[in-house]
C-alpha cells in the first residue's frame, strides 16, 4: 500500500508492497527478448533489514496495524509530512481493540527484551544498585514510562525514531567504512616492521601489483547515465538498445509494482558498473569496498533525481532526470581507486587512538590477572585450611575412640582395672 511505502522507504523503505490498487500501467514489451523473464510476485519480497536495533518491533507494529482497516484506509491518504509529524499518531485510538491488544503484547516483549539486554550489559560490568527504569530511557523508540499499553505516543515515538536514526545510516556507514580502509592500512604497515628488508621489498612489490591490477578495470560508467541504464537495458533485460525507453525501464525496475523506485532497486541498477571493478575471485578486489561503491553510487543517483527528498523515485521524477544534460552527457565517475580515502594525518590519529584502545585493554587485562591470581591464592589459602581442618577433626575422633574402648589382656579379654 501506499502509505506503508511512504513510511518506510522513507526511513529506507523496510517494506514495499502495495495495499490499495496501485497498479503499474500495463506496457507493450515482447517478453520474449528478455533474458530469462521471471513474474515477481510481490507478496514474497522479504522486507531488507534496516539495521536500526529495534528493526524486528518496527516490522512487527506495521504487520499489526496493517490489519486494521481503520487505521490503513487513513495512512493511504497520508503524505511523509503528516507522517513525520505524528498526526497520523492520533489514529490509533481508533483501531479495534483486538489490533491493540497485540500491540500491547508486542511493547511488552520489547521492554522485556530491552531489559534483559541491560541486564547482561550490567552483569559484564558487574554493577550493581543500577535503576533499570531509568536506563530505559535510552531507548527513544518507545515510551517507557507505560511499558505495558502501546499507545499514540508510542507510535510517533517510533515512526520519528527511525526517522531519525535511519537519516544517519548513509553516514555511519561510510564512516564505519572510513575506518575500516584505516584499519587494513595499519596492518599492513604493521606487518611490514616485522619483515627483514628484503622480505618487506617483497611484500610492497606484490601490494603495488595487487594496487595496479585492481585499477586496471574497463571504464565504469556514470551511475543514472543513459550510458549507463541502456547498459542495463541491453545486458541485463536483454532488449535491443537502440530501444531504450525511459519509461519502459522504470516499469521494468519497478520490481515490486509500487510505482516507486526504491533504494534496494536503484542499487541493483549498478551491479554490471560494479562487475567491471570487483570480482570476488580477484585477490586484489575487497568485496567491502564494493558495497561502499554501492552506496556511492546510489546516494548519488537519489540526490540527482529524487527531487522531494522521501527516498523514493516516483516515474515524474525519473523522466524528468532523463531530461538533462547531466543525463546524456555526464561528467566522468570517479570509483574509490581513483580517491583519497583517508590523509596520513586521519590515519595517524587513528592510530593513536587504536594504541590507546590497546593500552586500555591491557590495563584491563593485568588487573583481571591480578584478580585471577589473587582468587587463587585465596582458593589454595581455604584448601590449605580445609586441610588442616580435616586433619585436626580426624586427631580429634582418633583420640575420643581411644578414650571410649577399655584396654584387654594378651589374648582379647577385657582388662578391668581394679577399683581404687
Amino acid at each position: 500500500m501506499r502509505w506503508r511505502t511512504i513510511l518506510l522507504q522513507y526511513c529506507f523503505l523496510l517494506v514495499s508492497c502495495l495495499l490499495t490498487a496501485l497498479e503499474a500501467v500495463p506496457i507493450d514489451i515482447d517478453k520474449t527478448k528478455v533474458k530469462n523473464p521471471q513474474p515477481v510476485d510481490s507478496a514474497k519480497i522479504e522486507p531488507p533489514d534496516t539495521g536500526l536495533y529495534y528493526d524486528e518491533y518496527l516490522k512487527q507494529v506495521i504487520d499489526v496495524l496493517e490489519t486494521d482497516n481503520h487505521f490503513r484506509e487513513k495512512l493511504q491518504k497520508a503524505d511523509i509530512e503528516e507522517i513525520k509529524s505524528g498526526r497520523l499518531s492520533k489514529e490509533l485510538d481508533l483501531v479495534s481493540h483486538h489490533v491493540r491488544t497485540k500491540l500491547d503484547e508486542l511493547k511488552r516483549q520489547e521492554v522485556a527484551r530491552l531489559r534483559m539486554l541491560i541486564k547482561a550489559k550490567l552483569d559484564s560490568l558487574q554493577d550493581t544498585g543500577i535503576d533499570h527504569h531509568a536506563l530505559l530511557k535510552q531507548f527513544d523508540h518507545l515510551n517507557h514510562l507505560n511499558p505495558d499499553k502501546f499507545e499514540s505516543t508510542d507510535l510517533d515515538m517510533l515512526i520519528k525514531a527511525a526517522t531519525s536514526d535511519l537519516e544517519h545510516y548513509d553516514k555511519t556507514r561510510h564512516e564505519e567504512f572510513k575506518k575500516y580502509e584505516m584499519m587494513k592500512e595499519h596492518e599492513r604497515r604493521e606487518y611490514l616492521k616485522t619483515l627483514n628488508e628484503e622480505k618487506r621489498k617483497e611484500e610492497e612489490s606484490k601490494f603495488e601489483e595487487m594496487r595496479k591490477k585492481h585499477e586496471n578495470h574497463p571504464k565504469v560508467n556514470h551511475p543514472g547515465s543513459k550510458d549507463q541504464l541502456k547498459e542495463v537495458w541491453e545486458e541485463t533485460d536483454g532488449l535491443d538498445p537502440n530501444d531504450f525507453d525511459p519509461k519502459t525501464f522504470f516499469k521494468l525496475h519497478d520490481v515490486n509494482n509500487d510505482g516507486f523506485l526504491d533504494e534496494q532497486e536503484l542499487e541493483a541498477l549498478f551491479t554490471k558498473e560494479l562487475e567491471k571493478v570487483y570480482d570476488p575471485k580477484n585477490e586484489e578486489d575487497d568485496m567491502v569496498e564494493m558495497e561502499e561503491e554501492r552506496l556511492r553510487m546510489r546516494e548519488h543517483v537519489m540526490n540527482e533525481v529524487d527531487a522531494n527528498k522521501d527516498r523514493l523515485v516516483t516515474l515524474d521524477e525519473f523522466l524528468k532526470a532523463t531530461e538533462k544534460k547531466e543525463f546524456l552527457e555526464p561528467d566522468s565517475w570517479e570509483t574509490l581507486d581513483q580517491q583519497q580515502l583517508f590523509t596520513e594525518e586521519e590515519l595517524k590519529e587513528y592510530e593513536n587512538l587504536i594504541s590507546l584502545q590497546e593500552s586500555e585493554l591491557k590495563k584491563k587485562a593485568d588487573e583481571l590477572q591480578k584478580q585471577k591470581e589473587e582468587l587463587q591464592r585465596q582458593h589454595d589459602q581455604l584448601e590449605a585450611q580445609k586441610l588442616e581442618y580435616h586433619q585436626v577433626v580426624q586427631q580429634m575422633e582418633q583420640k575420643k575412640l581411644q578414650q571410649e574402648i577399655p584396654p584387654s589382656g594378651p589374648g582379647g579379654e577385657l582388662k578391668l582395672q581394679p577399683r581404687m
